[in-house]
């Protein structure tokens, strides 16, 4: 991925959050039973939040985390635009995230259905014994 493509963030008043609430609503299944109210809720509550930028300032890529600062993070809501896709951004916004940010020695932890082989690159496996899970009462 060629440095002048593409740019990353961690500016939350950069964030583009109707281009963010627009792809999480029609093609994350993760979230297209949120609002942009709900999305927009989220990202203020969250610890810290990647933009991936085009070189004409447009977001092509998202990911959110939630911490207590200290010792866990949870990785959430992680895209890359379609059009964008192939070019390393993925992994890009994870790195960012997890490796050079201030919570490279967090425990993390996150949910996904189809991005295994992504995350397995930053060390993320089957949780152990360790780990309770309660589900969402949410339909």
């Amino acid at each position: 991925m060629p440095s002048d493509e593409y740019s990353f963030s961690d500016d939350p008043a950069r964030i583009d959050r109707h281009a963010i609430s627009a792809f999480l609503m029609a093609h994350a299944y993760w979230a297209t039973w949120r609002t942009h109210e709900d999305i927009s809720a989220a990202i203020d509550g969250s610890w810290r939040v990647i933009g991936c930028y085009d070189r004409g300032g447009e977001l092509v890529g998202f990911a959110r985390a939630i911490s207590d600062g200290v010792n866990f993070g949870y990785l959430a809501d992680v895209f890359v635009l379609p059009a964008h896709r192939g070019n390393g951004l993925g992994v890009q916004l994870v790195t960012e995230m997890i490796e050079n940010g201030p919570g490279r020695t967090f425990r993390w932890m996150l949910h996904t259905a189809d991005a295994h082989d992504l995350y397995r690159k930053f060390g993320f496996g089957e949780p152990n014994s360790s780990l309770l899970e309660r589900a969402s009462t949410r339909g």
